[in-house]
């Protein structure tokens, strides 16, 4: 019996790992747009800090559902990139858009010597 389940089992399996791999994707795109704009000067403490937080719960060990579902980590972390968007698009800036240059406090890194 188990025999003959054994292959449906693995293709769904796999597509759920599939799909979790998709998500995880999706939100690593939106995390990077989300941190560029956050170095803003226009950004409030509290979003910087929300942002953050976020992250600390998705990597903290500690969880309110166990580790191998990540339904909380996910549902946290597109909460409050949603409330940031939101934040930003009442603020009038685009979260999709890099923040400028001229705003980045860290110098752009020199090309390496060549030996």
């Amino acid at each position: 019996m188990i025999d003959q389940l054994g292959g449906p089992v693995l293709a769904v399996i796999a597509i759920l790992c599939l799909a979790m791999l998709a998500v995880a994707a999706v939100l690593a795109v939106k995390l990077v747009r989300t941190y560029r704009m956050l170095r803003s000067q226009d950004t409030p403490v509290g979003d910087k800090l929300l942002f953050w937080g976020a992250i600390v719960y998705t990597v903290f060990p500690v969880d309110l559902l166990p580790d191998p579902v990540y339904l909380d980590d996910i549902g946290l972390l597109l909460g409050a990139l949603h409330h940031l968007g939101k934040a930003a698009a009442k603020r009038g800036a685009d979260p999709t858009a890099p923040v400028s240059r001229d705003d980045d406090p860290i110098p752009p890194a020199r090309p390496a010597k060549r030996l």
